[in-house]
C-alpha cells in the first residue's frame, strides 16, 4: 500500500468510529443523564478506534 491508501484507510476507520461516538454518546446521555457516563463511553470508543488505526 502506498501512503495515500494508508492515510485514506485510517481516516475511513476514524469516520466509522466517529458516527457511533456522536450518536451513542447522545443515547448514553439520554438514559444515564450523566456527562461522566457519556465521556467514559466515548473514551472507550476512542481507545478502540486508536487501536484499529495503529495497526
Amino acid at each position: 500500500m502506498n501512503i495515500i491508501e494508508t492515510i485514506s484507510r485510517k481516516i475511513g476507520t476514524l469516520v466509522v468510529f466517529g458516527i457511533p461516538v456522536i450518536v451513542g454518546g447522545g443515547i448514553v446521555y439520554h438514559f444515564a443523564q450523566s456527562f461522566p457516563a457519556m465521556f467514559a463511553f466515548e473514551a472507550v470508543l476512542v481507545l478502540a478506534a486508536l487501536g484499529f488505526v495503529s495497526k
